[in-house]
């Protein structure tokens, strides 16, 4: 991996905004203020760099980048804004293949968590499944909208980490 980390660190700041700008769904300045961080020793240090950027973020930008997320578990082809990372983490899940009653299930609880929160519900969706993502709703009803704004970090954090593997997986493929 140190490889891949040497390659990582000689990025121009256009071309490494290119490869790990996705990684916050439509939210590439968290890449381009990490940049800044550089160099990297390896993925926790690189995550870290997000993550603190994430952290200083201001009110309004954390707000912007929790509302970028789509809504879990709506029929597929009728998001435009989703990108193929969401639309791949909400297959894992099952997400994609919803019974009736399981998508009225998720609509009706989306709806009221939307209501709630003004945000959508989310969740890393790679590290759960159809009813553990339907109870999280249910339970996270129940937060503060403070709570939950710092929990929906801390799972877009989650995300973000899949995804930084992810992508440098292919980069060390890519040699």
């Amino acid at each position: 991996m140190n490889r891949v980390f040497d390659r990582v660190n000689a990025l121009s700041a256009v071309r490494f905004v290119e490869l790990f700008g996705p990684i916050y769904e439509h939210s590439p300045w968290i890449a381009q203020r990490a940049h800044g961080h550089a160099p990297f020793a390896g993925h926790e240090s690189m995550l870290a760099a997000m993550a603190l950027v994430l952290e200083q973020a201001d009110e309004a930008e954390k707000m912007a980048l929790i509302r970028a997320h789509p809504e879990l578990a709506q029929r597929m082809g009728v998001d435009p804004t989703l990108t193929s990372a969401s639309a791949a983490e909400q297959a894992s899940a099952g997400l994609d293949r919803l019974t009736p009653d399981e998508f009225s299930d998720f609509r009706a609880l989306n709806e009221a968590y939307a209501a709630k929160f003004g945000m959508p519900f989310i969740i890393c969706v790679r590290r759960s499944d159809k009813q553990a993502i339907l109870n999280g709703l249910r339970t996270r009803l129940e937060n503060t909208p403070e709570a939950e704004q710092q929990t929906a970090l801390a799972e877009i954090n989650k995300i973000a980490a899949l995804r930084l593997a992810d992508v440098l997986e292919r980069l060390e493929h890519d040699v």
